[in-house]
């Protein structure tokens, strides 16, 4: 298919550190791809697995939109806003990073394991204010539908960022299908499979695949069985 970008789940950079497990679908730390740095402006797509009572010690950002999606357990975050929060499966956070931020991340259940995923998308503006959101999701709403999670619009379904994304979450019964119309001319779609196995635009795709499409004005999802996956619209060029 033109104008497409298919990175299955195989073909990820993987980093094993015993306290962390993490999947990198575009270049991060250690891993670097000269094919795989970003797409557009998505920088960042990072399928993590956090040890109990482990995680991240305080490190900084500056300038990127950073969201983090917990998958299964807990995650307790703190940053030098002040922020002291716990998020788990259901929830949604964003930091816009600006002028700079520091913040830690780590699980802190000894008895159970915590699984993420980080994202992080180029913002367009510049040296923002930076600031926290976290929010808790209905799982009913993705339920065979496109659950709107993140947008530009503080106005709008889910949590915002200073970038014309918008992100949706669907979980689908095998058979299901849906149309999504892309909601910005220039943007392009990533789409990332959860579980299970959906077909997009006529590509198949498995757990943990990642598929990008530009150019086009929608896509035709069918879920070939049960699954969950999450489309992350953005732009192309910003």
């Amino acid at each position: 298919m033109e104008n497409t970008v298919l990175h299955k789940a195989d073909t990820r950079g993987h980093a094993d550190h015993g306290w962390l497990n993490a999947y990198h679908s575009f270049s991060f730390a250690s891993w670097y791809n000269p094919e795989r740095v970003q797409f557009g402006a998505l920088r960042v797509l990072n399928d993590d697995t956090i040890a109990g009572g482990m995680g991240f010690g305080t490190h900084p950002h500056d300038n990127m939109e950073i969201i983090t999606i917990p998958l299964e357990g807990d995650l307790a975050h703190k940053d030098s806003m002040g922020n002291t929060e716990v998020i788990k499966n259901g929830d949604v956070q964003v930091m816009s990073a600006g002028t700079g931020v520091k913040h830690s991340e780590f699980n802190p259940n000894d008895d159970q394991r915590t699984k993420l995923l980080q994202i992080w998308v180029f913002p367009n503006k510049q040296d923002v204010e930076p600031r926290y959101q976290q929010i808790s999701l209905n799982p009913e709403e993705r339920k065979n539908k496109l659950q709107q999670i993140l947008s530009p619009n503080a106005d709008d379904e889910g949590v915002w960022i200073h970038q014309d994304a918008w992100f949706h979450l669907g979980k689908f019964d095998t058979g299901v299908s849906a149309t999504y119309n892309l909601k910005k001319e220039g943007n392009g779609v990533y789409a990332f499979v959860l579980s299970g196995n959906v077909t997009i635009n006529g590509q198949e795709l498995e757990t943990r695949d990642g598929l990008g499409i530009w150019e086009v004005n929608s896509l035709t999802i069918e879920a070939t069985s049960d699954a969950e996956f999450l489309l992350m619209e953005i732009p192309m060029h910003y």
